[in-house]
């Protein structure tokens, strides 16, 4: 890809996660980037609702509803479809989301995560999600500038758009956004979490990128550098043990620290 950077060390890898994250306004360090971390340089950005195939536009809908009904004696995420949306795409329901990371540490750890990946490049997908809501319909675009933000809430968003179909009626060319979900568990909240999600079902974020070269950049990890980064990233403390909190992610981590290579 035309924006594609292949990283040849930890140093120059520091860098560019940390590029243009200068900002002048405030004196401040504060990155416009969000980031989505891939074992596979090859992997692309389609949702899970895409992966399921056929006629998986008409899914969404279905799928929601039965979700919905049958998971109301377990949460209570409201009425907004959005709420219900994010509870889904975070227990595993394929949705029209993915997700991102406001950490760039977070989104290393989903790339070097496995250990039976690293004969295989990686990669870090770094996006700008402040200079993308210059592309937003007026009313959502409006409805954000509001609330004083750069990424929408469910509260923010139900107000002006309550539904699929009003979303895809702001107009007819896809767009994305991005969601930021409620305190779900410890997860969301380690994992420094949020969603995207393109205005349509069939619409692919990586065309629409394609479009905005300059929102975002990929950064390729060579499968040489994987070991280096795991291990430092571990000594960060950006692990598992802390992302995914409980026994399971403690005996991931554990199992990793111990495999010899």
């Amino acid at each position: 890809m035309a924006n594609d950077v292949v990283v040849e060390s930890w140093e120059e890898l520091q860098r560019e996660l940390f590029r243009d994250s200068w900002d002048g306004s405030i004196n401040r360090y504060r990155s416009p980037y969000v980031y989505r971390g891939a074992w596979n340089r090859r992997y692309n950005l389609k949702t899970s609702l895409m992966r399921l195939g056929g006629d998986y536009p008409k899914l969404e809908p279905h799928l929601l509803r039965n979700f919905r009904k049958y998971a109301k004696a377990n949460t209570s995420p409201g009425d907004s479809i959005w709420n219900w949306l994010a509870v889904a795409q975070h227990h595993g329901l394929p949705t029209r989301m993915l997700d991102w990371t406001y950490s760039p540490y977070v989104a290393l750890h989903f790339a070097t995560s496995n250990l039976h990946t690293f004969h295989t490049d990686g990669a870090i997908w770094c996006m700008n999600y402040v200079k993308s809501t210059e592309y937003l319909p007026a009313p959502l675009s409006d409805a954000i500038q509001h609330e004083g933000s750069n990424v929408f809430t469910p509260e923010v968003l139900e107000p002006v758009c309550p539904t699929f179909k009003s979303l895809e009626e702001f107009q007819e060319d896809p767009f994305v956004m991005f969601l930021e979900p409620p305190s779900l568990d410890e997860r969301i909240v380690h994992q420094y979490a949020l969603f995207s999600m393109m205005s349509t079902p069939n619409g692919m974020l990586c065309d629409w990128m394609d479009q905005h070269p300059d929102l975002y950049y990929r950064l390729i990890i060579p499968a040489k550098l994987k070991w280096e980064i795991r291990d430092k990233l571990d000594q960060a403390n950006i692990t598992e043990r802390v992302l995914f909190p409980g026994l399971t992610g403690l005996s991931a981590w554990l199992t990793r620290h111990y495999t010899a290579t």
